[in-house]
């Protein structure tokens, strides 16, 4: 089950041999738990491995005297450019002056894109697009630096396609004569297997102090960051969670364990939802939900709170259990953010007082609202009907403690993972949305697996 998990989440085969090995020997040793069952134990030495082995965690940047040079290097593709973008707000953030360096003379588009960056947060880029040689280029830029009177200098170093001598002799030669502080190994979460061999390769010919670790913002559960620390044995700075220049965050190896034990990664949504969320609206909806009121309008602004956050696969990969079902429904082909955006496309169909008062929408109004929406007016019905729904839970939910509250949402987690289409879309055949038994949740298993080898089929 542990191996699965690991690769699953992309880890390395022979990393998770290795660690499979490892958690098996120490659990051979280890006291039976009274307070836990057995599976409970093995998942906590699990967990407890994963979290030693991926730390311990330094995310400083050091600062030199009187500069600091980092040098970002990784393949092609792996977003080291963008990196370069997310640390040097990074360091403007934490008072630090920093400079880019446009030393990949293979990618004119990695120039621009470069410049274009240094605009956006006013740090100043050393650009030469006559220069052939990046290790003079970068040799000129610090000493502009200087003059420039910046006190982090940023090398965007040249990548290829896949590890080649060209590639590493370049590198090689950037170390030995520009001698940067700190060097960077920046791998893209979703390479997969294929991490193993690049972070080897970059390893043994550079002297890496760190990892960065980006596209995390999509289903990557991080398996990548087991494989590269395994290999490399240096720490995992940052993470890169989004295209925006402030979707950049420190590593923390607890969370990335839960989150490739698909045990979600609850706090990392919460940060995520209070950095992005509009205080003085969440603070509203709490007293209206407190009150049992759950109107259309409040269903609209949350869905926009929420859009802040990223796709609906995203935060589903952060809960607990909803991992499961983000997979049921890709493989049903429902797509969960296109399915929120028929519905707020409904909502804002609706005039003011029927998102507040949606008892009053009769057929009149329905073909109104769903010729507005482009939709069957069967759309606005499963629509009042999901309100009316949620609209109980939420007058059920306000007059429950919270432990009761716990507990429910814990039900309805579970409901959702074995019936999906109470949630999204129109309602399938057989779908009442109660709790199916373990008959039917076979059945939809065996549905589940003949839709795939039939799309593979099709392939």
């Amino acid at each position: 089950m542990v191996r699965q998990a690991l690769l699953e989440a992309d880890a390395s085969v022979e990393v998770a041999r290795q660690f499979v090995e490892t958690v098996e020997q120490k659990f051979l040793g280890t006291e039976v738990s009274k307070a836990l069952n057995p599976t409970q134990q093995i998942l906590q030495i699990v967990n407890e491995e994963l979290i030693n082995l991926m730390g311990p965690v330094d995310s400083t940047i050091p600062e030199g005297s009187p500069i600091t040079t980092i040098m970002l290097t990784g393949l092609q593709g792996s977003g080291k450019t963008t990196t370069c973008g997310k640390l040097g707000k990074r360091l403007l953030d934490s008072g630090r002056k920093p400079m880019f360096v446009a030393a990949d003379l293979q990618r004119p588009a990695a120039i621009d894109q470069l410049e274009i960056l240094g605009k956006q947060l006013g740090v100043p880029v050393f650009v030469d697009r006559e220069c052939k040689d990046p290790v003079d280029v970068c040799k000129r830029a610090l000493k502009q630096a200087k003059d420039l009177d910046v006190n982090v200098v940023i090398l965007d170093t040249a990548g290829r396609l896949h590890v080649d001598d060209d590639l590493m002799k370049q590198l090689v030669e950037i170390e030995r004569k520009v001698n940067p502080d700190q060097v960077y190994f920046v791998v893209d979460s979703m390479v997969g297997q294929d991490a193993v061999n690049s972070a080897k390769a970059f390893n043994e010919a550079l002297e890496l102090d760190g990892v960065v670790l980006t596209k995390l913002d999509g289903d990557a559960r991080g398996g990548v960051a087991l494989s590269v620390k395994a290999i490399t044995g240096v720490p995992i700075k940052f993470i890169g969670v989004g295209e925006g220049l402030d979707a950049l965050e420190e590593f923390h190896p607890d969370r990335m364990a839960s989150r490739m034990l698909g045990m979600g990664d609850v706090l990392t949504l919460i940060e995520s939802v209070q950095a992005k969320f509009d205080e003085k609206e969440l603070e509203r909806q709490q007293q209206q939900l407190e009150k049992g009121v759950f109107t259309l309008d409040d269903f609209r602004k949350q869905m926009s709170q929420a859009s802040r956050l990223g796709s609906m696969s995203k935060i589903m990969s952060f809960i607990p259990g909803m991992g499961r079902l983000s997979g049921i429904l890709g493989e049903m082909n429902v797509d969960p953010d296109r399915e929120l955006r028929r519905i707020g496309g409904l909502i804002d169909s609706m005039t003011p007082e029927e998102r507040r008062r949606p008892e009053i929408i009769d057929s009149r109004r329905k073909k109104r609202i769903a010729a507005g929406a482009g939709v069957e007016v069967s759309r606005v019905n499963e629509l009042l009907q999901m309100h009316q729904r949620m609209a109980g839970m939420v007058k059920s939910f306000s007059t429950l403690g919270m432990g009761d509250r716990m507990r429910a949402l814990n039900q309805l987690t579970n409901q959702a993972s074995a019936n999906p289409f109470g949630m999204f879309g129109p309602a399938k055949k057989g779908s009442t949305g109660k709790r199916l038994t373990p008959k039917e949740r076979e059945a939809q298993r065996k549905r589940l697996e003949k839709a795939r080898r039939d799309k593979k089929r099709k392939k």
